[in-house]
């Protein structure tokens, strides 16, 4: 029971980066009730799998709520079961993962204490597993973000810095966590790139973003919004309004395969930097697809 139930899971999780959120968010739902109710009827390893399985499930659908339909309260919600799932298996990586991924909420909107205190006990749970170097450094970058999103960017490349250390010096062959597979070298210079950008150090950010850009794997479309999203507003940053609506329309042709409200976010942002050129025909006509009927459906669907 509790394997085929895993089973599910990591079918579910692989759908991720291909599969319309709003309707993968309600099969891992659905499936987190399943499990929900089948924990109340099993016991010794079966319970530990079927609980670790479940809290990966929770897990996921916090993170389809928070980044991808941005509900950060169901989010929430979804987070805490997951971490009562975790203890239940008694899966302290699994525990760092969710808690870690709480901290998001709280420093998205801006409140460093809430975010810094999540990220404590996240760290806390990490020693508790043993982390690998590459989760070590994750933590490292999902605090520089909320410090980031906090307006304290020379704390956030400390921390990025730092992540980058523990990859140098730490077993990037010691093994992961399966069900850790946001996270590589690559997506840590996607943050440094964005934190660049936000502090201001345009160049740097061009060139951190087009390395990421050009060593991004081909199947990582939601990643590759990102990236696109950022790489216009470093040209919008620097007086080219034209270059950056050149790197946003390719982001909207990312988009219309795979959506990405957090990359739809990315291109708001890039349009509210060329409000000084919005009569310029290359403004316009980025206009004119930002609110075609695709992309507007598709915002209104999350």
């Amino acid at each position: 029971m509790g394997s085929d139930f895993a089973a599910i899971t990591a079918a579910h999780r692989r759908m991720y980066w291909s599969v319309q959120p709003s309707q993968l968010h309600a099969a891992v739902l659905e499936h987190t009730r399943l499990g929900t109710a089948l924990l109340g009827e099993t016991a010794g390893r079966c319970r530990t799998i079927l609980a670790a399985a479940l809290a990966e499930s929770y897990l996921l659908a916090g993170r389809i709520g928070f980044f991808d339909l941005q509900q950060p309260k169901a989010a929430g919600s979804a987070f805490v079961r997951g971490l009562q799932a975790a203890g239940e298996a008694d899966d302290a990586l699994l525990g760092a993962a969710i808690l870690a991924h709480t901290a998001f909420i709280p420093g998205w909107a801006g409140h460093r204490e809430d975010a810094e205190e999540r990220m404590s006990a996240a760290r806390t749970y990490a020693r508790r597993g043993n982390a690998p170097a590459l989760m070590l450094a994750w933590l490292d970058a999902v605090e520089a973000e909320c410090m980031t999103r906090c307006d304290d960017t020379r704390t956030a490349l400390r921390l990025i810095g730092h992540a980058e250390d523990v990859l140098a010096e730490g077993d990037t062959d010691e093994p992961c966590p399966v069900w850790m597979d946001w996270f590589t070298p690559v997506r840590l210079a996607a943050f440094k790139g964005n934190t660049q950008l936000i502090a201001g150090h345009t160049a740097q950010a061009r060139a951190t973003l087009l390395a990421v850009l050009d060593n991004l794997p081909a199947d990582d479309g939601k990643q590759r919004t990102i990236i696109l999203g950022d790489l216009a507003a470093v040209e919008a940053a620097a007086g080219k309004p034209e270059e950056a609506c050149r790197w946003a329309n390719e982001a909207l042709d990312q988009l219309s395969m795979t959506w990405y409200a957090v990359g739809m976010d990315r291109i708001r942002d890039v349009r509210k930097r060329l409000h000084a050129w919005r009569n310029e025909p290359w403004v316009r006509n980025l206009d004119d697809r930002m609110y075609g009927w695709g992309t507007t459906v598709s915002a209104l669907q999350r």
